[in-house]
């Protein structure tokens, strides 16, 4: 089958190590299944693979993607759930299994022809859903789901700043948020990021660093370090800051005054459950929300999907179909 290989570790210049081409179908353990993939979507977690962070040397060639969706071997439309865990070992939550990995970590990832799953990561895709924006859920759309409804905290009509606009997580986080009936702020260092976060729900979005017209009750942030300040002084007091990411960095300054002064919070999230998988595509169905994507191209194209993400020259998901 054709799919998209890391072949080799490079930091520097991680596309060196991505390999377009034929490989072995995929092994089928028992209690796993396959899916045929219909559509596959980028990760910021393929190109992190491709410079080492988790996924190291003696576990290659791996195929890469966490997310797809495409039909199982009894021919129903499904979503694949990228996380590979055991509930129990979490007390009931995957994410929290120590043992827990995503596809493309330890087991070969989605961006192929097909992929072997266990059969509990298999979620109904809703009709209403197309197999593109269904590929879109599994990392960054169910990411912005567990912050947004589960670890944030908020009620209706609060109000939400979303760092960073433009990335998966980041756009889903607004779509997310402006459908739930949230006031929503959000940044980007990119004047046309800006305004296609207003188009995408948010009521303003700001430079980086800018005064808000209000403290806000809870920031969504994935930036890391380079945002964090910005971060702690725009919450209300009592406010909270739910973290998944830190691409520009993991070791900001902690002001620790501000935190205890003011009673702030610090919450991390990772992914998502599958049964928040299963939510959150009933949830865009019933809202008619949809993922924002940016490009679609054919697998045999990956490597231009990998460069654009590399570049930051996007808004919103790229998906690959086989």
């Amino acid at each position: 089958m054709f799919a998209v290989t890391a072949t080799h570790i490079d930091a520097d210049d991680p596309l060196t190590g991505l390999t377009l081409g034929e490989r072995p179908d995929p092994q089928v353990p028992d209690g796993w299944t396959t899916v045929t993939v219909r559509a596959a979507a980028l990760n910021h977690h393929d190109l992190w693979s491709l410079k080492g962070v988790g996924l190291s040397a003696d576990r290659l060639p791996m195929i890469l993607g966490c997310d797809a969706a495409g039909i199982d071997e009894d021919g129903n439309e499904v979503i694949v759930h990228a996380v590979i865990g055991d509930p129990e070992r979490g007390g009931g939550d995957e994410t929290l299994d120590p043992k827990r990995s995503l596809l493309s970590e330890l087991h070969q990832g989605a961006l192929a022809e097909k992929v072997a799953v266990p059969r509990r990561n298999l979620v109904p895709k809703p009709s209403g859903l197309s197999f593109a924006e269904a590929a879109c859920l599994p990392t960054a759309w169910l990411t912005a789901y567990r912050m947004l409804f589960d670890k944030a905290g908020l009620q209706p009509g609060s109000t939400v700043l979303v760092q960073g606009a433009g990335g998966g997580v980041a756009t889903a986080l607004i779509a997310l948020a402006a459908a739930a009936g949230y006031r929503v702020y959000a940044t980007s260092r990119d004047e046309a990021k800006r305004k296609r976060a207003v188009e995408l729900g948010a009521d303003a979005a700001f430079e980086p660093g800018a005064r808000l017209p209000e403290r806000v009750d809870a920031v969504m942030e994935t930036v890391g370090q380079a945002t964090w300040s910005h971060s702690l002084k725009s919450l209300r007091p009592g406010g909270r800051i739910v973290v998944s990411g830190a691409t520009s960095g993991q070791v900001p300054p902690a002001e620790l005054n501000r935190l205890f002064f003011l009673q702030l919070s610090v919450v991390g999230s990772t992914m998502g459950t599958r049964a928040q998988l299963e939510r959150l595509a009933r949830f865009l169905v019933k809202t008619g929300t949809r993922p924002l994507i940016d490009r679609t191209l054919p697998l045999s194209r990956a490597r231009e999907g990998f460069a654009a993400m590399a570049e930051g020259d996007l808004f919103g998901k790229v998906v690959f179909t086989p």
